[in-house]
């Protein structure tokens, strides 16, 4: 099997796992995170009712960040700011199979930062 198959057949089996034991509701939904080469994606999801109740991409962001770290943290400032906007103060937080660092974990910092709790 040739390496990236093997490496995206590893984080799905992660990602299960990680959605197994978590779930989102209307009061307390997950904050998922999905990240790619170019870019970064966070939703806020209710998963009693399979809405998404706020979304932000690495496209929102102002120039001017510092590299894709810096991207990150003001991610989260934005999610977190649109899940106050809702109503929202906590979450669940939901890292896609992802390891806990670099990115994600700027991400997670910028939605604390910004008033969310997981």
């Amino acid at each position: 099997m040739n390496q990236a198959k093997d490496k995206q057949l590893k984080r799905d089996r992660r990602r299960n796992k990680i959605r197994s034991k978590i779930s989102g509701t209307g009061s307390i939904p997950r904050l998922s995170v999905f990240r790619s080469n170019d870019g970064m994606f966070l939703q806020l999801i209710d998963d009693t009712s399979g809405k998404t109740l706020a979304s932000a991409g690495s496209h929102e962001v102002k120039k001017g960040s510092e590299g894709k770290i810096g991207v990150s943290l003001e991610l989260g400032k934005i999610i977190a700011k649109k899940a106050q906007d809702a109503g929202i103060k906590k979450v669940v937080f939901d890292r896609g199979g992802y390891q806990y660092h670099g990115r994600v974990k700027a991400a997670a910092e910028g939605a604390r930062e910004g008033g969310l709790e997981f």
